[in-house]
């Protein structure tokens, strides 16, 4: 356990609090590893349907801890940067590839891995105070965190690299309209709308959101002729479902169902 990253499970929904204010939720070693190991094991759990990324105090998380960081470069120079591959990577992966649906509450700033994190989650929710800026370039590097792969599908090449050429605050209001953001709510009623969102997506139909994520990710990179037969694929996954037959079983009754998750 780690003391910069929550974790909590309760009826389905894992929330994970990047618990670093002092710092803005900065990722220092620590951090990274244990986000890692947390998102790991979430994804793992049987028992989380949904997950919930957010941070403590005033910012979502602003990236690499740079004051760590540039003792690691004195120490080793560029092989600092394979954190990108021991940390940075596998996050973005578990968030990306979770069998669940992952939502981000945006609380305050995301920058630089930070704002890739969120853009690999599935759904996001943004304060009214919150931005997104990409900052890689501001430091002499170029983008991790999968944003080279996220940050164009969400609002085309062309503003990707005009947001990575040159980074700038993207607040919640634009963020929205560009896409970064699937909604815009009060600073003051992020927690408790993120929170509720995540929940209505633990209480789903847990097998069918993975299949969504996983046909979503599949039609990204491949034809549509190849789409259709992963779609057949995974619909015949489905309806073998228990939760398929109990919606069904629901809609032929008139009733909600009550998905259990399988």
């Amino acid at each position: 356990m780690s003391d910069t990253v929550r974790y909590e499970v309760t009826e389905g929904l894992a929330k994970v609090v990047l618990d670093r204010p002092d710092a803005m939720n900065a990722l220092d070693n620590e951090t990274k590893a244990a986000l890692r190991d947390t998102l790991q094991r979430a994804a793992a759990d049987d028992g989380v349907r949904a997950v919930l990324l957010t941070g403590s105090g005033r910012a979502f998380c602003v990236g690499q801890d740079l004051k760590e960081h540039t003792g690691s470069l004195e120490q080793s120079g560029g092989s600092a940067l394979n954190t990108v591959e021991e940390h940075y990577n596998p996050i973005t992966l578990a968030l990306a590839g979770m069998p669940k649906p992952v939502v981000a509450g945006v609380n305050g700033v995301a920058a630089g891995a930070g704002a890739g994190f969120a853009l690999a989650c599935d759904y996001r929710i943004l304060a009214d105070t919150a931005a997104f800026n990409t900052s890689f370039a501001g430091v002499a590097l170029t983008a991790d965190s999968g944003v080279s792969w996220t940050l164009p599908r969400l609002v085309g090449p062309g503003r990707a690299a005009d947001l990575l050429l040159f980074p700038r605050s993207v607040k919640a209001d634009e963020a929205l309209e560009l896409g970064l953001a699937n909604r815009v709510v009060p600073a003051a009623e992020l927690a408790a709308e993120a929170e509720a969102v995540a929940r209505q997506l633990a209480q789903g139909p847990t097998a069918a959101y993975a299949a969504l994520k996983e046909s979503l990710a599949y039609g990204a990179s491949h034809s549509l002729a190849e789409t259709l037969a992963k779609e057949s694929e995974l619909q015949l996954r489905l309806g073998g479902s228990a939760d398929h037959r109990i919606a069904v079983q629901a809609f032929v009754h008139k009733q909600q169902p009550r998905f259990t998750g399988r």
